[in-house]
């Protein structure tokens, strides 16, 4: 046995162990994933492997294009190569690539997201309104928490889930120089119905349509999105603006309504609101997603009982 390295042939030996056959040019290439990885990350680390963009290989398996339809690439997923390759057949290409190319951590990171509450992925957009009676259940009032954030106004709330990460991330920043303020928050269907109502009135329902969403189709009403700063478009040049952009991704915040994505969000440039969508959502959001929330949420939409179903926590032997 070499003094550095794994022990011959101890690749094949894990791959007849799921009774797939690998093609020996992987095997050689010491590209034969371990099988015992569930691409879960520990407590307190918030990274998901090297921070490749969507379209790179996974940095522990290079030409999964040439591993069988029978290949299990996860251990955490009763699914194979090709019933994911089936299932992604009726995605965009670039985002079925992006997938393909780095199956075991994608994987890894739906894994993660699983795992957390199912309401924190809710799609809210102008198709698919929430009920008018819908009001997160753990609603905190941030005056509790005052001597930790800068509230540029009285009664703001939000999910007590999210506070933890919002919590680290106004720390971080504030480390770095860089003060979060939050503007508006939670709010209520009715409240809603007035804010669309009022800017209709002031700009025209066309106008409004743009920058304001009707009642029922607000994030605001999931209580995990945050409109910082002075919600206007300059806040992207403000250093908490830059900020954010950079970094909000690694605490869960993902930006809303990018530049230039109007046709796809509905709603124009917003560079101050973020929503939450928790740290495994924002790496596959920007990992596979070209770091566009919509495109994520839409997926997310379709295709989370697909991959709940053939989700079974623990080792290949499962299966």
């Amino acid at each position: 046995m070499a003094r550095f390295g794994r022990p011959p042939g101890a690749p094949i030996v894990a791959a007849l162990f799921l009774g797939v056959l690998v093609p020996a040019s992987l095997v050689l290439a010491g590209c034969v994933p371990d099988f015992g990885d569930s691409g879960k990350t520990g407590p307190g680390d918030t990274s998901s492997g090297p921070e490749a963009p969507p379209g790179e290989s996974s940095p522990e398996i290079t030409r999964w294009e040439e591993l069988p339809d029978s290949f299990l690439p996860h251990g955490d997923f009763a699914l194979t190569l090709g019933a994911l390759r089936e299932t992604l057949a009726g995605e965009s290409p670039d985002i079925a690539r992006a997938i393909l190319e780095a199956p075991q951590k994608f994987l890894g990171l739906m894994a993660q997201a699983l795992e957390m509450p199912r309401d924190l992925f809710v799609l809210v957009d102008k198709s698919t309104p929430l009920p008018e009676d819908y009001v997160p259940e753990d609603l905190v009032d941030l005056t509790e928490y005052q001597d930790r954030l800068t509230l540029n106004r009285e009664g703001l709330s939000l999910r007590k889930v999210i506070m933890p990460d919002l919590l680290a991330m106004v720390e971080d920043a504030a480390r770095e120089g860089i003060t979060l303020d939050l503007s508006s928050t939670y709010r209520s269907y009715a409240y809603q119905e007035w804010l669309f109502q009022y800017w209709v009135d002031q700009l025209g329902r066309e106008r409004a349509e743009r920058s304001s969403a009707r009642p029922g189709s607000s994030q605001h009403q999931l209580g995990t999105a945050i409109d910082f700063g002075s919600v206007t478009g300059p806040f992207a040049q403000h250093p908490a603006g830059r900020w954010l952009a950079e970094k909000g991704w690694r605490y869960g915040f993902s930006l809303s309504y990018p530049q230039e994505y109007e046709e796809v969000t509905g709603y124009i440039y917003e560079p101050w609101h973020f929503r939450y969508i928790t740290r495994p959502g924002t790496r596959l959001e920007r990992f596979f997603f070209d770091g566009i929330q919509q495109y994520f949420l839409e997926f997310w939409d379709r295709r989370e009982p697909f991959f709940r179903e053939r989700y079974r926590p623990g080792s290949p032997s499962h299966w």
